[in-house]
């Protein structure tokens, strides 16, 4: 089979469509016959090996953890699935996704794709919608607080976007002004223009005494020692990269990650197939074009996510 691999650690114009072993299910696992696959940051930091100290990679390392395909075959024990369904898949940590075929994990990792859902669609869902129902339970926002979402117009944040309104929160999002029409489609009340002014400034002039909860899904480390300015004393910062156990002001440091718990992807799928959970693609790609999918991904900002079509 043909897969997008890094060949080692090093930056994305390395990496390469070569020829592999197509996998074999073991049990307990299910082989997917890629349709469509989505890019998220993080398959970026493992090819480069920008992880590498916490999550080391083998290589060739195929890239990609959202799948979205067809059955090709099943290992022993896999009972919920048969060749020839259709599924929506979080690969990791048995396959890479952008590849003719993937391996994943039978358990909550792999659910049903409704026909209502196209492979494009379902393939953006796994990664940036888990991790914004994560998020959010994180964050655990009352109805009627505020929050401020910073990075809303990624992959994630559009998801923590529409769940956070969908829960009754006032979401104050990050957005440049071509985009401020989409953000408070998703259910933002007020959009801030990051391009033309200080974010936290912006947000305590919308919100004097700052928001309940800070979302930050740009800065990592000491960068979010900024953003934690907008919080109100008492309030959290939620955020999926890692960054300072605590900061010196009263706001409470809490970091996010992948979980695909049971029913949680199904729930997600089930909810954007019935047009409650808007998906955003920003660009679509052939697999034959995946080194410059991965390239643009890399160097352009476009709202949404980027796919790869098999």
């Amino acid at each position: 089979m043909k897969a997008l691999i890094a060949q080692s650690y090093g930056p994305v114009d390395q990496l390469v469509v070569a020829e592999l072993p197509k996998p074999a299910p073991a049990p307990g696992q299910i082989l997917i016959r890629l349709q469509a696959a989505a890019l998220n940051p993080l398959d970026v930091k493992l090819a480069t090996g920008a992880m590498k100290e916490f999550m080391p990679v083998q290589h060739p390392f195929v890239l990609g953890l959202d799948a979205a395909g067809t059955v090709e075959a099943v290992g022993d024990g896999v009972t919920r699935f048969r060749p020839g369904d259709e599924v929506v898949a979080f690969t990791h940590p048995v396959g890479g996704a952008v590849a003719e075929y993937a391996l994943a994990l039978d358990g909550p990792e792999v659910v049903a794709r409704p026909q209502a859902l196209s492979p494009v669609a379902a393939a953006a869902l796994p990664v940036a919608a888990m991790t914004a129902a994560n998020i959010l339970e994180l964050a655990d926002p009352a109805p009627d607080s505020t929050m401020l979402v910073v990075g809303a117009t990624g992959g994630v944040g559009s998801f923590v976007v529409q769940l956070a309104a969908q829960a009754g929160v006032r979401v104050l999002a990050t957005a440049r002004p071509d985009e401020v029409d989409y953000v408070r489609g998703l259910g933002a009340a007020e959009a801030i223009d990051y391009t033309a002014a200080d974010t936290v400034e912006e947000t305590l002039r919308a919100q004097p005494g700052g928001v309940d909860v800070v979302v930050d899904l740009i800065n990592a480390g000491p960068g979010l020692a900024a953003t934690a300015a907008a919080v109100r004393p008492g309030g959290r910062l939620v955020s999926p990269a890692g960054g300072p156990p605590a900061f010196e002001r009263d706001v409470t440091a809490v970091y996010a990650h992948i979980e695909a718990s049971e029913g949680l992807l199904q729930r997600l799928v089930d909810q954007a197939a019935d047009g409650g959970l808007a998906v955003e693609v920003g660009a679509t790609y052939p697999f034959a074009e995946a080194q410059q999918a991965v390239a643009d991904f890399v160097g352009k900002h476009t709202r949404g996510k980027f796919v790869v079509t098999f």
